[in-house]
């Protein structure tokens, strides 16, 4: 009897990509098995039996998040590595992304506005320059400008502001969140790609005012649609993720990364559409049918390759 391998998913409140994702890998009988996970403790020198675990949700979880890295440490594959995933920041990603060359917005990181009972305003944060230059601040991003959580996701503590007074009225009521103000990028069209294994990018017309989905294929000329998915592909590669969506607003036939830091992307029929959900599902299976069989070397956890997409385009 030929062996299995065994994927193993780690998942939330998601009902439908999770069931067509397990049937898609076991109708291409390819020896892999995807299965939910089942984690009740986890001893430091415990096993893990999958070649491959998915995470769809171990930023919400933060035990999960530590079984994950447990896993990579014991030689599973992890989608998404959850070391990067801790690392990871919206300043990080602007800061990254212009090394790298892809365009994005102006990007500013604030101090947090309220901290744990433990801090003391004199004794704890004498490195602090207080007041906030408000003035230079606005100088550098300009208005209007976005105020958002720097490890947020899901529109989720995101702010429009058109003054001074709006921009310091949210960032006020932010209370221990770590938020960044960036450019506002008036676009003339706005693109999500749902970005798998590090080598699929499918580029969709996204509306965030409605925050759905377009079908409509044709919606990017060649050489914008060529410059999103190399874009969309340097930035994963750096990264290490195989499972991300990222977004582009794009000014003057410029395409701007205003958001990649979702490593855990959307991936309902209902948002996605039947059309994309198909695809999504399809796509990765071929993902991790792929890591099953192939397995990547020894995750190097000493960050040696976090710019390794700018090497490879110097």
């Amino acid at each position: 009897m030929a062996s299995i391998t065994k994927v193993g998913l780690i998942v939330g409140r998601e009902w439908s990509f999770p069931p067509a994702f397990i049937e898609e890998v076991a109708r291409r009988d390819e020896g892999v098995v995807v299965e939910m996970v089942s984690l009740g403790g986890t001893a430091m020198d415990a096993p893990v039996d999958h070649a491959v675990l998915v995470d769809r949700i171990s930023h919400e979880v933060p035990y999960y998040r530590t079984f994950l890295k447990h896993a990579v440490l014991q030689g599973v594959t992890v989608v998404n590595n959850p070391f990067m995933w801790s690392g990871d920041d919206k300043l990080v990603d602007a800061s990254l992304a212009t090394k790298l060359g892809v365009a994005s917005p102006r990007t500013i990181a604030l101090p947090n506005r309220e901290y744990i009972p433990g801090i003391h305003p004199q004794e704890s944060l004498r490195n602090l320059a207080y007041p906030l230059d408000w003035d230079g601040i606005l100088a550098y991003i300009g208005l209007p400008c976005i105020l958002k959580d720097a490890h947020g996701g899901g529109w989720r503590d995101v702010y429009v502001c058109k003054s001074k007074e709006e921009l310091i009225h949210h960032y006020d009521g932010s209370g221990q969140l770590t938020m960044i103000v960036q450019e506002f990028i008036e676009w003339e069209h706005f693109v999500r790609c749902l970005a798998l294994g590090q080598r699929d990018v499918l580029p969709m017309k996204y509306d965030p005012r409605e925050r759905r989905y377009l079908v409509e294929h044709d919606h990017l000329s060649p050489a914008l649609g060529t410059r999103i998915v190399n874009d969309s592909l340097t930035l994963m590669r750096a990264l290490g993720y195989d499972m991300c969506s990222l977004e582009f607003a794009v000014r003057d036939g410029v395409p701007y990364a205003i958001d990649f830091m979702n490593p855990a992307p959307d991936m309902d029929v209902n948002s996605l559409t039947p059309h994309y959900f198909a695809w999504t599902v399809k796509h990765m299976a071929d993902l991790v049918i792929r890591l099953a069989k192939a397995p990547r070397p020894a995750l190097d956890l000493r960050w040696g390759d976090f710019l390794a997409g700018r090497r490879e385009r110097g």
